[in-house]
This record gives C-alpha cells, sequence and structure tokens, in this order.
C-alpha cells in the first residue's frame, strides 16, 4: 500500500532574487551577469514546479534579500505560494529563524534551495514520510560537501551556528552536530549543485540541460 503525505509540515524553499551581477557570481564569468541571471530564474522555476508535484504541503518561498523582486513575486503568483523574507545576518541564522519559524505552526518543516537541477519529487517525498515516522533530521548531501536539502522537527543553533558555510566541510560538520546532540537522522540520495563552471559543463553533457 502507498504511504500517504499528511499536509501538516512547511515546505521552505530558500532562494535569493535573481538580480544581474549578484547572483550566481561563480557563473558570471562563463555566463555573463545576465546569462547568471537568467540561469538562476530557470532553477527557481525548476525547483518551484518539482516541488508543485507534492500534494498536502504548504510551501513558502523564503527570499533575501526582500520578497520585492518582481520575478520572485510573478513565481510566488504563478504558482499561489506565499513569499517570506529570510531574516538574519548570515546563512545560518537566516535558516535557523526560518525552521523556528515553521516549527513553531507545524510539526515538521523542510528547507530547500534552488541550486540542484537533479532535485526529485521523491528526495522530498522520502524526506516527509521520515519525519512523518518520527525521525528528528533528514539531509540530502550535496557533491560539493554541502547539503541541498534539511528536514527537522525540532530546531537548535547547533546546526547552523559556526558552520563552515559554502566549504566542503558543511555536510559532514552538521552531522556531527547531529551526532552529537543524539538526534536520529537519515541521510537521502546525494545531488549536485550548479555553482561553478564544472557544474554547468557537468549538466550541459547530461540530460538536465538547463540553459
Amino acid at each position: 500500500m502507498t504511504k500517504q503525505l499528511a499536509g501538516n509540515g512547511v515546505v521552505m524553499v530558500f532562494t535569493k532574487a535573481p538580480v544581474p551581477g549578484s547572483t550566481k557570481t561563480r557563473l558570471i564569468p562563463a555566463l555573463g551577469s545576465q546569462g547568471a541571471a537568467r540561469l538562476h530564474k530557470r532553477l527557481i522555476q525548476r525547483t518551484l514546479s518539482t516541488v508543485a508535484q507534492i500534494e498536502g504541503v504548504d510551501v513558502e518561498l523564503w527570499c533575501t534579500p526582500s520578497t520585492l523582486d518582481p520575478f520572485l513575486i510573478s513565481c510566488g503568483r504563478h504558482d499561489d505560494i506565499p513569499l517570506v523574507d529570510q531574516c538574519g545576518d548570515d546563512l545560518g541564522a537566516r535558516m535557523h529563524n526560518a525552521f523556528k519559524d515553521a516549527l513553531r505552526r507545524a510539526p515538521w518543516a523542510i528547507l530547500i534551495g534552488t541550486d540542484v537541477p537533479e532535485l526529485k519529487k521523491t528526495d522530498i517525498t522520502r524526506a516527509i514520510l521520515e519525519l512523518q515516522s518520527g525521525t528528528d533530521a533528514v539531509i540530502g548531501p550535496a557533491v560539493d560537501g554541502g547539503y541541498y536539502l534539511l528536514g527537522l522537527r525540532k530546531s537548535s543553533s547547533e546546526l547552523f551556528n559556526d558552520i563552515p558555510w559554502g566549504t566542503s566541510r558543511v555536510h559532514a560538520t552538521t552531522l556531527s552536530r547531529l551526532q552529537t546532540s543524539n538526534w536520529a537522522y537519515t541521510t537521502i540520495d546525494r545531488r549536485r549543485d550548479l555553482d561553478t563552471p564544472e557544474d554547468l559543463s557537468y549538466f550541459n553533457k547530461s540530460d538536465m540541460l538547463v540553459i
């Protein structure tokens, strides 16, 4: 019998406004500032399209630097998704604040980014089922050593403070914190981000052409 997803959780999509020159900066040498921004828009749309396939969950688009970007507003209207401002001085603080907000309203929450063309509906549904079964945390590791998905039933500043964001140690450090805290956690399939020219070449050679 197929397990059913209960509509009592929150899926938070974290993204940055696709402003030329300030987004996907490592791809600017290959694509130019306008091209990098266009690619970012495609990735946002692709992620929202994937999330929209999941029925019975509340989806929110968490934005930085604000919810006033015209493209993000159009995405919210198109997919009937509320936009929320990210709040905090760094990525860790913004993520922690988002989880605290969501977990005040729901028994579990999942946070995903918009940089993973390989993201599948099944990645998210597996994370949901793990959280519904009582697992404290679910993490989706990225090829570059970070993670593309984090699901929690409870939050702790230990998962977000003094994490070496932007390095290959993010996933390993987060797992160490989960283990130290004696949290029950599950790791789902590894996926590849699209952040660098090497990533761009990989995806252009695959069947997931994004530009």
